[in-house]
């Protein structure tokens, strides 16, 4: 059996509040700490980021797949109504 999980994560910057990030990582805390020490070109300029929510799937498969519906238009649409 295999105990390991897939994270996808919403981001939001504390001082630019308008700015979200969506993303995906097998080690939610560590990925979360680079985010705010800068190590993501994609999210550097934003930060201090925090922590919104995060969804933990058993399948990386399930978890990249919904990684990639909410960073399409009806994704946007679902996290602006039920999870930002």
């Amino acid at each position: 059996m295999n105990d390991k999980l897939y994270y996808v994560y919403l981001l939001r910057s504390i001082k630019f509040p308008d700015q979200k990030y969506v993303g995906f990582s097998e080690d939610v805390n560590t990925r979360f700490k680079d985010h705010n020490n800068g190590k993501s070109i994609h999210t550097a300029k934003y930060r201090p980021w925090k922590l919104v929510t995060y969804h933990a799937f058993a399948d990386k498969k399930q978890a990249k797949e919904f990684e990639q519906y909410l960073k399409s238009g009806s994704g946007r649409a679902f996290a602006a109504k039920r999870l930002w």
